[in-house]
Order: structure tokens, then sequence, then C-alpha cells
């Protein structure tokens, strides 16, 4: 038997050998195509080639491309397990010429792979081609030698291929095999086609017109070959068998279904068997992909196939979880044709883990509710749209699920019923919006958010495309805006980030068909729109146009090594500090970090050591940053910290990096922003500033990478310059120094005495040169000009010594300004007051006040002039 690695492998080697590139699978969500959930052909990485606005260095090519096709118009979902080849992930080989080869190569391919290479039988196979298309018709007949009723015209749309309304198109010729007259049906265009006898196995696209509006207007320059062959079905036809469920691959996951149940895989529980092989599969490769389940968006569609396989796990009398212990065979399987498979296995594994045991928490509570309300149903009934919605709004069951689970009963849904009951929830929620206090300026987003939401792909990419969903100028949606214009531009999909838990919004560019803006700014509308503050720089962007985004990845990197060494920093300074500490906030930019936590105390230089130093032991041990959805509960139950400010809804993501000794992670918190890959990214982290915000609130401040290092180069740069200045090594600058400031203060204190003696000794302008008596008392009253304010204490205790028994007043006169200090020994302070006095002083000064002890007192005025005046105040008192 030929496995189905050995034909995918066959069929790659085969157009290798004919020249052709062979092109590794794209990823399943689409760089190139806004429009389209996930890839869902194997055309759709080469779109842009085949319409001219990409090239690339070959002109043929080969790939194995992963497809899913659950959701959208291409949705198979509802299908998958009940049919023979139905499929949510499938593998599309296919066969590309982009201006090289033309319709003979491309049948010759197709007719020496199948019967030369393969050895399918002549007689087995029919071909058919579009009623209008004779060259085709023609080149059957020389190349295969097939009879003419064996090549069947087909006047439909099912022969004749086209990109969109607008683009490329062109006629098919599609290649079936007849599986034998045990099986009813009939060849395509007969009555009977609809039958399972005669089955499509490749399509061959000839890409030969342009069409404008769904009409045709002329040839193209360069006709181009685009091929599709479903793997799974010519691996049944290679392997002998009519279902695509019976080939290699599908057996294998199948066989660990039914063993790890110790159920049947036939009969009765066979639909359940297969639905959890299929979307193993689409789940699998969709997470490796970087798909996590959510709410919205492409991660909506992964919990719908998630929960919908779990829900037949539920059927087949599981008791735990079954899905993540599927994956080994899977990865057994498959991983050797995608090694992405094998790299994210953990993270496959802990994802399905974690969606089953949530859902299965609600599960039985589901069930139970739609068991009592289809109770009294018969066959032919209708479940009524309300309590379908009830079931999705309370328990998390798609609709879908719904239907599935009623299926074996005959029992339909009302979805006109469903759908309203959805619509009356979005009033009651937009009701409750308007009355929450919000601006009302942002109606406008809420109007646009009810749209849908924005699809946020940049956790990992720094690009992609999107279609603009809405231009909004001066808080108005406009149809479109041209060159100069500064708007917020909305699309379905972006990889830029909008700001929020104190992250920055991205910058970047919009590019389109003659359009190209720069966006400075993201913002967050609703909890659920990406607002891209742009300037148009040329042209015109309007509703509906498709444009490549781009983020300034330098930027980004920026930031993503400035939060998550913020998560780093948290967990240090809990460790330094204690577990109280807290975030309170955080900004967190390309140029730094800002970290705000709780603590009652500023912290010391050895404490600011520490937490660096445990930081950067981290950033060099270069674990790589993991990332986990699961709901807030069972996040905080493993240790999670949950970020200071945060809306969290039904799930989050849980961002773990670092490891201490043991094995234990270093750090686990709640947190849907960008971060880094592995620690090493962040290059280095430094400390440059902690200070009081408030009370018990302490704020620090961090560089990381090129800004960290660019902190520390200028600090070297300035103490090279004071060294060069000290004559001096920089490692004996601090030593210098000290002797420096010792020296300094010495002289200072030198020079106060000099200046000290030399006042009182008659070098100042002297108004007494020595005591006089008033009223009995000693007087000595002096004005000092440039006599330091500092030193007048000094002074005076130095005057009263001399004196022996008496007052000494003393004015100091410096830059304009009087500053008076007097003394009254010890003997006379029953009778006197030094308060009394300098207060006089004082108001003959123009000051106010004064004050100190009965022994001494200080005060001062403005005006220096009046300095004697301030003695002659002194002296009025001591007259009184």
């Amino acid at each position: 038997m030929t496995s189905t690695n050995d034909i995918r492998r066959s069929f790659l080697d085969y157009f290798g050998k004919a020249g052709h590139q062979i092109v590794p699978s794209a990823p399943l969500v689409p760089q190139n195509d806004p429009t389209l959930m996930f890839v869902n052909a194997g055309m759709v990485p080469f779109k842009n080639v085949f319409t001219g606005l990409e090239s690339r260095p070959y002109s043929t090519a080969t790939s194995s491309q992963k497809c899913v096709r659950a959701g959208g118009k291409h949705n198979d979902l509802d299908n998958v397990g009940y049919t023979a080849r139905h499929h949510t992930f499938f593998e599309m080989l296919g066969n590309f010429s982009f201006g090289d080869y033309f319709k003979e190569q491309a049948i010759t391919h197709a007719w020496t792979l199948l019967t030369k290479e393969w050895g399918l039988p002549a007689d087995k196979l029919t071909a058919t081609v579009y009623h209008t298309d004779d060259q085709a018709f023609d080149l059957w007949k020389k190349i295969a030698g097939l009879p003419e009723e064996r090549i069947i015209r087909i006047p439909t749309k099912d022969n004749f291929w086209a990109m969109g309304s607008d683009g490329p198109c062109g006629p098919c010729s599609e290649i079936f095999y007849d599986h034998g007259d045990h099986i009813w049906g009939g060849p395509p265009g007969s009555p009977e086609e609809d039958g399972d006898r005669f089955v499509e196995i490749w399509n061959l696209v000839f890409m030969q017109f342009l069409q404008e509006a769904d009409e045709i207007v002329g040839d193209l320059p360069r006709p181009s070959i685009d091929t599709g062959m479903g793997l799974e079905r010519v691996a049944a036809v290679l392997q002998g068998v009519h279902d695509n469920y019976d080939t290699d691959t599908f057996k294998a996951l199948i066989a660990e279904s039914g063993a790890l149940t110790s159920t049947a895989t036939t009969g009765d529980t066979q639909a359940s068997h297969r639905v959890i092989a299929d979307h193993l599969r689409s789940a699998g490769f969709l997470v490796a992909d970087g798909v996590l389940p959510a709410n919205e968006g492409r991660g909506y569609v992964l919990r719908r196939i998630m929960r919908r396989a779990m829900r037949h796990a539920h059927l087949l009398g599981a008791k735990d979880p079954l899905m993540h212990r599927l994956v080994p065979s899977l990865v057994a399987e498959m991983g050797g044709a995608y090694p992405e498979l094998v790299r994210a296995q953990p993270l496959i594994e802990a994802t399905l883990l974690q969606e089953e045991t949530r859902f299965r928490r609600t599960l039985a509570n589901g069930l139970r509710l739609l068991d009592e309300a289809t109770g009294d149903m018969g066959e032919g009934s209708t479940l009524p749209g309300e309590t379908a919605f009830k079931l999705y709004d309370t328990y998390g069951f798609p609709y879908d699920l719904t239907e599935d689970a009623l299926r074996p009963q005959d029992i339909a849904v009302d979805r006109a019923g469903f759908d309203a009951a959805m619509a009356e929830q979005k009033a009651a929620a937009r009701a409750a919006w308007k009355g929450s206090g919000a601006k009302a300026s942002d109606d406008v987003w809420f109007d646009i958010a009810e749209e849908g939401a924005t699809e946020f792909t940049g956790y990992s990419s720094d690009i992609g495309e999107g279609q603009v969903i809405a231009i909004v100028k001066d808080g108005a949606r406009v149809d479109s805006a041209t060159a100069g214009d500064t708007v917020e531009v909305l699309v379905n999909q972006t990889p830029f980030y909008a700001e929020s838990g104190g992250q920055v919004g991205d910058a970047g560019t919009i590019t389109g068909d003659g359009v190209s803006a720069t966006v400075t700014d993201t913002q967050k509308h609703v909890g659920k729109l990406h607002g891209h503050v742009a300037t148009i720089d040329s042209g015109t962007l309007k509703v509906g146009d498709t444009v490549r985004l781009a983020i300034d990845r330098q930027r980004r990197a920026q930031i993503r090594a400035n939060h998550s060494a913020t998560h780093l920093l948290h967990e240090a300074l809990r460790q330094r500090l204690g577990t109280h500490v807290a975030q309170k906030g955080s900004l967190v930019s390309p140029e730094r970090l800002r970290f705000d936590v709780s603590h009652p105390n500023s912290m010391s230089p050895a404490e600011l050591s520490d937490v660096e130093t445990q930081v950067n032991a981290q950033v060099r041990a270069n674990t790589p940053v993991t990332t986990r959805l699961m709901t807030p509960d069972d996040a905080i139950a493993m240790g999670a910290m949950a970020l200071f400010g945060e809306k969290y809804g039904d799930e989050v993501r849980v961002v773990s990096m670092g490891a201490e000794d043991g094995g234990k992670t270093y750090s686990v918190e709640l947190c849907g922003g960008t971060h880094v890959n592995a620690l090493g990214e962040i290059g280095l982290l430094k400390i440059v500033g902690e200070s009081a915000v408030s009370s018990g609130v302490r704020r620090i401040e961090a560089l990381t990478g090129e800004a960290a290092r660019g902190y520390l180069q200028s600090r070297d740069d300035k103490l090279k310059e004071a060294a060069a200045a000290l004559k001096a090594s920089p490692d004996e600058v601090p030593a210098r120094v000290a002797t420096l400031v010792e020296e300094k203060r010495r002289l200072e204190r030198e020079l106060a005495e000099a200046k000290k003696a030399l006042a009182l000794g008659g070098g100042g302008k002297a108004e007494a040169a020595g005591p006089e008596t008033i009223n009995g008392v000693a007087f000595v009253g002096q004005v000092l000009d440039g006599f330091e304010a500092k030193g007048l204490r000094g002074a005076v205790d130095d005057a009263k010594t001399r004196i022996g028994s008496g007052v000494a007043a003393l004015v100091a006169v410096n830059d304009g300004r009087a500053t008076v200090a007097v003394g009254v020994t010890d003997d006379l302070k029953d009778r006197l007051n030094a308060v009394d006095l300098v207060k006089a002083a004082v108001a003959a000064v123009g000051g106010q006040g004064g004050g100190g002890r009965p022994d001494m007192a200080q005060g001062g005025g403005p005006d220096g002039a009046s300095a004697a005046a301030a003695l002659d105040a002194v002296r009025a008192t001591l007259e009184t």
C-alpha cells in the first residue's frame, strides 16, 4: 500500500524533477488575502503572483498546501463525520505555472503522473472541460487518448474558475476516478452525478482571461496554470478504498481514538471517531500556526471545531479529556512533513487540555438543558431559537453544536429565533453602554463594533493585509480619505497593537493600490476595535479597499523588550521586597518602561542593585516566553498575577517567562500585550530612577537593550571626562572626589572663621567700636557686609563671651537683604528677651516676626540698606 506520506512526497518529487520550485506550505492564516478566514485552496499563497502584484524567483512551482474550510462560505463543518469526503482540514497538492507553460503541458503532467508514475488505469479516468474549451477537449484526446464520451463538456460555472468578480479567470478541466459500478452514481453532467461512483480527484485551472464586474474584458498577457488535487481523495484511490476515512492517516488516528475510549470505530460510534480525527488535525495545525481559541474571528472557529470534537468524545463515554492524548499520534503521522507540528506539540496538547477541561464543566449543564427542552419533542420538531441562544449565551454552545447534538433525533433549530435573540441582546448591550457614562462621541465606535471586531494578528506577525471596514474623521464615519487627511482607519484584521494595559499603540504604514498612509498611533475603542490613527500621504483610501499593514518593526521590538522586562521586574521586586508588592500602573513605550508598585519606603541602592541583578540573570538565561489561553480564575489559581487596570473577559492570555532552580517558572502573569520570543531579546535592563508617586506607591523607571547600553555608555563617557579633569584614572575618581570634598569643607570652615574674626575685629562697618552702656546694660552692635547669615549665631556667641554680660546684635547684609541675630547673656534673660529685641530689629529692615529663645533669636528682612536702623531699634528697645 502507498502511504499518504509517500503520495505527498512522490507528487512533489515528480514536479520538482520537472523543474518546479518545491514551495513549503504557507500558514493557515492567509498572509495576502484579508477576505479569507483561512487558506482554503492551494493557490491562495500564490494569488498575488497570478495577479502580478508580487514576483517570485521562479516561474513554476509545486506545493502541498494546508487548507481549512470551517468558516464563511467555504464551511464543511456540518458534514464532517457523516460523509466520505468532507473535511475541515485537508491538504491540496498543486502545480503552478506563472506565465510559463499552459494547457498542453498541464494536461501532459497530470496524465503522466496519474497513469505512468502512479499506475492508475486509464479506463478509470474521465475528464471534463468547459463546454466552449475546444482546445482542452482536443488535448485530452491527443495526450491521453481518451474517447470523446469520456471527455465531458460542462456548461456550468463548475468548470469555469474566477478569482473574484475582477481579475484572472479561465476554464477548468476536472479529472474524475470511477470507483466502479458497485457504487451508485453517474459521470459528471449526468442525472446521477451526485452519487459517489465518480469522484473528482484533480482540477486543472487554465487562467487565460481577465474579467471586470464578472464580464470577460480580454486575454491575460501571460496565461497561467493553477491545479489542485485533494491529497485525501487521491490517497483513497491509490490505497484502493472509497472512503477518505479508510486511508492510513485517518485509520491510525481513529484507531487511537477507539483505543483510548475503549469503543468500536464502526457502527453507531463511527461518526464520532471520524469527527474527532478530522477536528484533531484542524485544531493541531491551527494552533501550530498561531491561532488560539477565542470568542471572535479565527479563534472562535477553532473553538467551535474543538468543542464539536470534544462533544463527540463525551458521546463516546470518555470520562476524562481525550483530545490532547491524541496529539502524539497526529505528530507521528504528519510531523515528518510538517515540522511545525513537532515544534508546537507541547502548546497543542496544553491548549486542547485546557479547552476540553473548561468545556466539560459547562457541557453537562448545557446538555441537561437541551434534554429538558426537547424531552417532549418528536422527530421533525423544531427547537425554539430562544433556547438555542440561551445555550450559546449561558453555556458557550455554538449554534452549530446545538444543531449537531439534535441531528440524531431529527430535530431542527429555529435559526431566525436564534438571530432575533442575538439582536435583542446586542440592543440591550448598546443601551447599557449608553447609560454607562461613556462619551457621546464614542457612539460611532459602538456602531462599527456591532458590525464586528478587529482581529489582532500581531502576536505572530509584523505585517498583514486587511480590508477597510470604516474610516472615521473628526468623530464621524466617512467613505474615503485623501492626501493630507488625518483619520482613524478600521480594518477587519491587523498586526497593529492598540494601546491598552500600559503598552502604547503601534505605529507603521498602511499602503494599498495607489494609496499610502503613515500610522502614528493605534487606539482601542469599545474594547474590540483597533483604530489606526493615520495621515494619508498620497492617493485616496476608501472603505472596502484591501490594504497592506506594516508595523514599525524596530519600534515594536523595543516595546516588546520593555514589556517583557516589566514582568521580570515585577517578580524580582516581589522576591526582594516581599509579596506585598503589586503593580499599580505602568507605561511601556519604545524608549523606556515605567513601573509603579505598592511599597511604603524608598528602595536602597543595594535593593535596586539586587533587583537589577535578578532580572539580568533571567535575560542571560534566554528561556523562551510561552503564552496560553485560560479563564481568569484558572490562571489565578495556577499562580498568575493579574495586572493593575486591566479588564479581563471570560478568558485571558497567560504569559510565562524565566526559570528558577527546581524548574519553577519565574514569572506568570495575565497579559494581553506583545512580548519577546525569548528573554535574551531584552538584552539588558538598567534601572535609572526610583521615586515616590503617592503615599505607599513607588515608581521605577528603567531602560532595556540599546537604550540601556547607550545610557551606560553616556555615564562611562562622563566618568572619563571627570577622570581627565582630575588627572586620575576612572577607578581613582571616587577617592579623589572624596578628598576634594573634604578639602573644600576644611577651606570653607577656615574661610568662615577668618571672615568672622575680620568682621568682629573691625573689618566690617562698625556702628560701635566697643561695648556701650544702655540703661545699665552693655551693648555691642555691628553691621557685617557680605557676612554669611549662617555664621551669625556663632558670631553673636563670640560677642557675648567677649562682653561677659550684656546684649549683642549683629546684622549681616547679603544681596541687599538683612539678617539679624540678637543674643542676651544668661544673667540678663530674666530682664531681657532676645526674641523681643530681634522683632524690633527685623521690623526696621522691612521684615516681620523673628524667633528663637530668650538668649538667642534671629530674623530678617528685604531692606539691607536699613541695617543701621535695625541696630538703632534694638537700642531704643533697651532704653525703654
